[in-house]
């Protein structure tokens, strides 16, 4: 449990603009939203953009990052894995698909409820050349409708995959978490000439990569061969969130928490070999780290091959935005857990 009590020192806790050394909290969402655009590219020193107190949708910028890592390799793009607007996947074939390869599958964050798979494909060009496919996941973001409790509680607790009635109520948590399973078991499916899944998510994308971990899949139709995961300042615990402005949208139930809490639900590891890496930033919150390290125990503890990656010199924002620089600590530990084929 977290030993925050106050509601105000939560919503500071939970609001991971106002950590960074940076930028001021005026800044860095909308500085977060232009570097990834721009694929790991920054801006001029000093340069103001507009105050963003609180997530919100983004704004529309040119998302160069993305463009350009769909125009130097093979893609399939907006391929829809469900029946939502936002159940699609971009994917970024390596430069040679003709034979068996490895995918890295990358959950975007945005506090469930802005960024999308369309800001996901700046780190991909590495990869590719390496000979890994990149897979970019988009989910419906919240608020876009409510379920109804006791469906979404039936699905949710048999993890099964969604149900026509279910998928239109769109933005749930419950939803979120069974379209990222989903979109696991289509690629599955779909693409038989993979060779072994890599999960990377950043933030709420963590959260839902962690809530990936956790699945029983004999409610699917396939067993997802998952082999890593790199798990880059998530959240794992919602519980207290649930009364700090990130809950206005996502309208969560106590219940609802408890049951996408990946600390809840940490299972013993399946396969025995898939390795975890849960990366935090010297500056994001004590909350957040706390949360990284209580969830690392836990996964240990359950027998889970787990490492703990403390990472000085960056916030919340730039641990993941540095992904595309060659040099940057958390980018060489990716390709060393990604084999190449």
């Amino acid at each position: 449990r977290s030993p925050v009590a106050s509601p105000q020192a939560l919503e500071d806790q939970y609001s991971p603009s106002r950590w960074s050394p940076r930028l001021d909290r005026d800044t860095i969402i909308d500085a977060h939203l232009a570097v990834t655009a721009a694929g790991g590219e920054r801006g001029a020193p000093g340069e103001r953009l507009r105050s963003v107190p609180r997530p919100r949708a983004p704004p529309l910028p040119t998302r160069a990052g993305t463009e350009r890592a769909r125009a130097s390799a093979q893609t399939l793009l907006h391929v829809p894995y469900g029946k939502g607007d936002g159940e699609k996947l971009d994917i970024y074939f390596p430069t040679d698909s003709s034979e068996t390869f490895p995918v890295l599958v990358y959950i975007h964050g945005g506090y469930w409820q802005c960024l999308s798979k369309d800001y996901s494909g700046f780190a991909a060009p590495p990869l590719v050349s390496q000979g890994v496919a990149v897979v970019a996941v988009g989910y419906d973001t919240a608020p876009k409708g409510r379920c109804c409790p006791a469906e979404a509680a039936a699905a949710c607790m048999a993890q099964r995959p969604p149900t026509l009635p279910f998928v239109l109520s769109l933005g749930h948590m419950d939803a979120m978490v069974l379209q990222v399973r989903h979109s696991l078991a289509f690629l599955v499916e779909r693409y038989p000439r993979i060779r072994g899944i890599y999960l990377c998510g950043h933030s709420a994308g963590a959260h839902l990569a962690a809530m990936v971990l956790s699945t029983d899949w004999t409610e699917f139709r396939v067993v997802p061969d998952i082999k890593g995961a790199v798990l880059v300042s998530g959240m794992y615990d919602l519980e207290p969130i649930l009364h700090t402005y990130v809950n206005d949208a996502l309208n969560m139930t106590r219940e609802v928490a408890q049951r996408n809490s990946p600390m809840r639900h940490v299972t013993p590891a399946v396969p025995a070999a898939c390795e975890v890496l849960v990366a935090v930033a010297q500056h994001d919150s004590p909350e957040f780290r706390r949360q990284s390290q209580e969830y690392s125990q836990a996964l240990r503890a359950a027998g889970w091959s787990v490492s703990l990656l403390d990472l000085a010199g960056v916030d919340h924002f730039d641990i993941i935005e540095k992904l595309s620089e060659d040099s940057y600590i958390l980018t060489q530990v990716g390709r060393r857990a990604v084999p190449r084929r």
